[in-house]
């Protein structure tokens, strides 16, 4: 598609993002072209905003960002076969090889060779992005509205890791309540947790915690560092006296990933999600052998085995995740509101583009072939 477009862009290796005015991309023979309707702001791109250590290691300027996104098929790569133009859908942003071990055995999220959309190639908090089809997601457009449809991707971590381990009719503990472990609140809560708690040191997010579902919340830096009166006392009390069964720690924090350790029962499962800035000190006799606990370090999500529940808990309103909007904003206010995330006045913000090009009218995806398993686009 000849013409131009309003893009956001880490133009330089330095804080700050700025609007640039750049051509539309041009596809591959195996790529399809998509017009952004809504672009989730995440974390990473916060990383990204800030140009931190890990951000400055890994982001190779100029790059427009964003991973977070829905919208419209407008225009398809020669090669491509299982996609219409006009089609609603989404993206995973993992982009993987598919011939490492890890692809061919299932596990495609552990792909050594992954690239990641936004981050290692041109991403979607721009009008249009190209992506290659195999990483296409219908949408049901009746169900999932743009707004909604672009947080798949990162709603899909919580739902891995929180349905990591059955949690019907047991304690659940999450600890670390930005955007992935106020999702997980609430898979937890739709999921038939018998209790639910929460812990951060974010007031904002602590009510966003209780309208997600949480039974109860707790706030670390209201209790002793040590000794009694800890947050730990407080969690075991809230569940009756024992120790959770299991705790999800989403924040990386060290406090908090030391907490999830003391807080489970023993024999209980330690969910670890969360990302630590530095090595992170645990004393592994007393608080995971002596505790026979079972402990998972989960990261991503699965590709695409995690999309088809994601799918399900937000068309069929399962999860409720419009609470967790604090605001949709423009391209051109993206730099200016990082700071609402960086000071953790806001959840997730979403990014709805003004468009140049008419989008094109919704089309219906084609039924599924009964020859094939699961979705034609991912066969």
């Amino acid at each position: 598609m000849p013409g131009t477009m309003m893009a956001v862009r880490k133009p330089e290796a330095a804080k700050g993002l700025v609007v640039e005015d750049i051509p539309i991309p041009e596809v591959g023979p195996e790529d399809v072209l998509v017009q952004v309707e809504a672009a989730g702001i995440c974390g990473t791109d916060l990383h990204i905003w800030n140009w931190d250590r890990w951000s400055s290691r890994r982001i190779k300027p100029p790059l427009t960002l964003g991973h977070e996104f829905a919208g419209t098929v407008v225009e398809l790569g020669s090669r491509v076969k299982n996609i219409n133009i006009g089609e609603y859908v989404s993206a995973e942003s993992h982009i993987t090889c598919g011939l490492c071990y890890q692809c061919r055995t299932g596990q495609a999220h552990m792909c050594p060779n992954t690239e990641i959309i936004g981050v290692d190639r041109e991403g979607g908090f721009a009008e249009f992005v190209a992506v290659p089809e195999k990483v296409i997601w219908r949408n049901d457009r009746s169900k999932i509205p743009p707004e909604i449809a672009c947080l798949q991707e990162p709603f899909g971590n919580a739902v891995f890791a929180t349905m990591d381990q059955d949690i019907t009719g047991r304690s659940v503990c999450i600890l670390g309540c930005g955007p992935i472990g106020l999702f997980s609140v609430g898979i937890a809560r739709a999921s038939g947790a018998s209790n639910v708690l929460a812990s951060d040191v974010n007031p904002f997010r602590l009510n966003l915690a209780n309208t997600m579902g949480a039974d109860q919340t707790f706030n670390p830096t209201e209790y002793a560092a040590d000794g009694d009166g800890t947050v730990v006392d407080a969690i075991v009390n809230a569940n009756g006296g024992f120790g959770v069964d299991i705790v999800l720690e989403m924040s990386g924090a060290p406090a908090a990933i030391n907490t999830a350790f003391k807080a489970v029962r023993n024999g209980g499962i330690v969910i670890l999600f969360g990302i630590p800035s530095k090595p992170v000190e645990i004393d592994v006799a007393e608080n995971m052998i002596f505790k026979n606990l079972t402990v998972h370090s989960l990261n991503g999500r699965r590709i695409f085995d995690t999309w088809y529940k994601t799918r399900w808990l937000l068309s069929e309103g399962v999860v409720d995740l419009r609470p967790l909007i604090t605001r949709t904003i423009k391209l051109t206010e993206i730099d200016e509101s990082m700071p609402l995330l960086q000071e953790g006045s806001a959840c997730k913000l979403v990014v709805i583009p003004d468009h140049k090009h008419p989008i094109p009218a919704p089309r219906e995806a084609p039924p599924p072939d009964p020859n094939i398993t699961g979705s034609p686009v991912h066969r």
